[in-house]
């Protein structure tokens, strides 16, 4: 317990609450999930029309946005099981030996070769001025109450959600699809963040929305 509490001390999240993180010192962000162009396979004029749009959507921001890749070896566990539990479904001797000789196959290619996943985030922030946060509270004005915490919550979220609809319309027009991660999906990600070791755990499915 002392540990776990001595490691909480170094992260500077305070709770993540409908996808959006509150950060220790009153900011809340949002994180978008996006997929990624190839600008190899589109001609010059294509490529031009992307970059100038990407550039018109940075001159178009009136506030900060973080870029990141997020580069992990494959984990091919899920497929294999998957394979397995296929196998075990089969009657035909024939159909199980092709089985299990293509698990073979995959096990051997991917340990033999570094195959990489990539996963494309953007973070937007929001800080509201107005909102101080304290040690037994994450939003605190004054002596303010539960409710009027709220209120300060929702109204800085009205905010965030303008920022990040703007974020969305602009990378539409590049030709990107992007979602705002939810909950779960949020705290996937800083875990996978934490502890870059685990490999166990699901990845995070682009169009997946929180119920």
């Amino acid at each position: 317990m002392a540990s776990s509490t001595a490691t909480q001390q170094f992260v500077p999240i305070e709770h993540i609450r409908d996808g959006i993180i509150t950060m220790k010192g009153g900011e809340i962000r949002a994180i978008l999930m996006t997929n990624s162009l190839n600008l190899g396979l589109k001609s010059e004029e294509e490529q031009q029309a992307v970059l100038f749009q990407f550039q018109s959507l940075l001159n178009g921001l009136e506030f900060p946005v973080q870029f990141f890749i997020q580069s992990r070896r494959l984990n091919i566990k899920p497929y294999m099981d998957l394979l397995e539990a296929r196998q075990g479904q089969v009657k035909e001797d024939l159909l199980k030996i092709q089985i299990r000789e293509y698990m073979g196959f995959i096990k051997k290619f991917t340990d033999e070769t570094n195959i990489m996943t990539k996963h494309f985030f953007i973070v937007i922030p929001y800080l509201n001025t107005a909102l101080q946060t304290t040690p037994s509270s994450s939003f605190s004005f004054g002596q303010t109450s539960a409710k009027e915490n709220e209120e300060l919550f929702n109204a800085s979220r009205i905010q965030l959600e303008q920022r990040v609809a703007s974020v969305m319309a602009g990378l539409a027009r590049i030709g990107l699809r992007a979602q705002k991660l939810g909950t779960e999906e949020t705290v996937e990600l800083f875990y996978k963040l934490f502890n870059p070791g685990e490999q166990d755990r699901s990845s995070i499915p682009l169009g997946q929305n929180e119920s």
